[in-house]
């Protein structure tokens, strides 16, 4: 149950860091690539800590194929992210977010793990609240098919992650590495196409306390897998990241149409939760 509630709060303060994002995207004030600099900052420096403070940092040459495999599509799922976020509802988009766990399940299936009729019914019952999304006529669906293509995505990035910390590299090293490149890929961006400096945003109180609060996800993340089984922890986690969308949704973005979502919430909530057993 600990474990459950560090999920819960952990979530909350990743949706206070997305909708900020997402304010200031449709503000246009900045750019994805600024913001992607902002977002990955902090996350960088403390995984870089961890390395630091262990004095450890676990890394195999065997891992480059995998990794550069990786690194290339974290490029592209992170871009597309920051768009279907500024474009996208944010319960939209944390609905059909939620696609990577049955996605994950099929690709297990396919490498030779069993699937129980529980999570082939989880599976239905998720694609069926997807459905509702897709199919309700007043539901907005701009930014809908992108929000679908960055779940599809993090299927291939999660299943490289899994692979290399298996075989490879510590979680610290992998994360590093990953974060690294992102933040060069992105920063040489915002410099040459968007025409910003991206660290001249971090003197504004807004972006500094934005980069800062994507640490405490990372944080509360790794703590929970210590209180709980991780099939559990990652059914939280999607559930109250589609809550705390819906509830961002409404309060903050005035989004309409709470009952429907409502009752897909329930139903995505049903079928994480057998996706576990």
């Amino acid at each position: 149950m600990f474990g459950v509630i560090i999920i819960f709060f952990s979530t909350l303060f990743d949706e206070i860091g997305v909708s900020i994002t997402k304010a200031k995207l449709n503000q246009r004030q900045i750019s994805i690539y600024s913001i992607g600099v902002i977002n990955c900052l902090a996350v960088a420096i403390f995984f870089i800590t961890i390395n630091f403070v262990t004095r450890k940092f676990s890394f195999s040459l065997a891992s480059l194929p995998t990794l550069g495999v990786r690194a290339f599509f974290e490029i592209i799922l992170t871009c597309l992210a920051l768009k279907a976020i500024a474009i996208a509802d944010r319960s939209t988009f944390g609905f059909i977010r939620v696609a990577t766990m049955p996605l994950l399940l099929i690709v297990d299936f396919s490498l030779g793990y069993r699937i129980s009729a529980w999570q082939l019914t989880g599976i239905m019952i998720i694609v069926f609240s997807f459905g509702l999304i897709f199919f309700f006529q007043e539901i907005k669906k701009q930014g809908a098919w992108l929000s679908l293509l960055t779940a599809v995505l993090a299927v291939i990035t999660i299943s490289l992650y899994k692979y290399d910390i298996t075989h490879f590299n510590s979680v610290a090293a992998e994360q590093t590495i990953i974060y690294l490149v992102l933040l060069a890929f992105l920063t040489g961006m915002a410099f040459l196409k968007a025409k910003e400096n991206p660290f001249g945003f971090l003197k504004q109180k807004i972006y500094l306390f934005q980069t800062l609060i994507n640490v405490i996800p990372s944080l509360l993340m790794s703590y929970a897998y210590m209180f709980a089984p991780a099939s559990i922890i990652l059914s939280a986690y999607r559930s109250s990241s589609v809550f705390w969308s819906v509830v961002s949704g409404k309060a903050y973005f005035k989004e309409a149409h709470l009952l429907i979502k409502a009752v897909c919430l329930i139903l995505l909530v049903g079928g994480i939760i057998l996706l576990a057993f």
